[in-house]
């Protein structure tokens, strides 16, 4: 997956603000928050209010941990990263 880092624009705490992620992250953010049912605004807000630095830098703190958690682990996203579904430690 190219490292093209993607700004976009997001609603966080009623408020529009711009995030600069990588399209990887991006990717990840999206699956994660369709998995839990919200929207990337809603999850991005949920991030926010947890945070204690940068957003961007939460949001990417945030997807890895949820990667090493296993929850980025489907058959749509093991296919993407090349290896079979179920194989997370390789």
């Amino acid at each position: 997956m190219p490292t093209t880092v993607l700004k976009r624009s997001v609603v966080v705490g009623g408020h529009r603000t711009s995030i600069s992620l990588e399209q990887a992250f991006w990717e990840a953010l999206r699956i994660l928050a369709a998995k839990d049912g919200k929207t990337i605004n809603q999850m991005v807000s949920d991030i926010d209010a947890a945070r204690s630095g940068n957003l961007s830098s939460a949001i990417r703190v945030w997807v890895l941990e949820c990667a090493k958690r296993g929850l980025l682990q489907s058959e749509e996203t093991a296919e993407r990263a090349g290896m079979p579904a179920g194989k997370q430690d390789e």
